[in-house]
């Protein structure tokens, strides 16, 4: 939650915050594949101890308001309810952050008992641990499968591959912080990456099939939900990126207009649910 929100004014005992009521610490992620000095996210963090107080009714109300309008909810930086990274206030980068045990071990029963259906998805990207995999798995948290990040030098047996997939897994061919499909193929993926591509899928790759071949390997798969992008459902290259993770200016900003919505985009899409027993 953002400094200046309505959230952290209203609850401020329910923040990190000194006796002149600003962060005493901020959240972050070390240094990663994203960046060499971490990702500075700057917001306050949560003062758990006070919450547990309170048996999370906070948290576990605005989690059910937020289930009133989504029938699921994607539980970002998964990791940082088993431990977080907190960063002391005033710092220019993330890398002097320390970890902190997060509140999963008593959250998630609560979790667990107020929602029968448990209708959460763990991002569990990025620097995961033992303990975080045990969590996730304990509790039974699909976790995300991501195709984008398949074709490094791992191959084949990257995790990110369908062959790889586990059944309790949302598959999705990107997310918010990477590329579009699209523009990772015209822009980012090396010669070796588009070879394992190709071999990959049997055929020949084009920048205007690839974001289909990406949702085919998505539905085809096993991971018992799937999720596209819009941007990759439109076939859009780069300059349709949602996030560059590190870069405060230019994210968040594409929108999807009406007139995207063509009924032969319908029709091409209805095709390939239920080709694959998605619809």
């Amino acid at each position: 939650l953002d400094y200046n929100s309505a959230d952290v004014w209203a609850n401020q005992n329910y923040f990190k915050l000194n006796e002149e009521k600003k962060p005493k610490v901020v959240s972050g992620v070390p240094p990663d594949a994203f960046s060499d000095t971490g990702q500075l996210w700057g917001h306050p963090i949560y003062n758990w101890n006070e919450l547990k107080k309170h048996d999370y009714k906070w948290w576990i109300n605005r989690i059910d308001h937020c289930l009133n309008l989504y029938d699921f909810l994607r539980i970002d930086h998964f990791r940082g309810l088993v431990a977080y990274w907190e960063v002391p206030a005033g710092e220019d980068t993330a890398i002097n952050g320390r970890w902190v045990e997060g509140p999963a071990e008593d959250l998630f029963p609560l979790l667990a008992d107020k929602f029968e259906d448990f209708p959460f998805i763990a991002e569990d990207l990025g620097e995961i641990t033992e303990n975080v995999i045990e969590m996730r798995d304990r509790f039974g948290f699909p976790g995300m499968q991501v195709l984008i990040f398949g074709f490094g030098d791992d191959f084949p047996n990257n995790p990110h591959l369908p062959h790889n997939f586990s059944e309790n897994n949302l598959a999705c061919t990107g997310t918010h912080d990477t590329n579009t499909i699209r523009g990772w193929f015209e822009n980012e993926a090396s010669l070796e990456e588009k070879d394992r591509l190709r071999r990959y899928l049997g055929k020949e790759v084009s920048s205007d099939e690839v974001s289909r071949d990406f949702m085919r390997l998505a539905m085809m798969s096993v991971s018992k939900l799937v999720s596209t992008p819009m941007q990759d459902v439109l076939c859009l290259g780069e300059k349709a990126r949602m996030n560059r993770p590190a870069e405060k200016e230019g994210n968040w900003k594409w929108r999807l207009n009406p007139e995207q919505i063509s009924p032969e985009l319908e029709n091409k899409i209805r095709k390939m649910t239920h080709t694959y027993g998605r619809a």
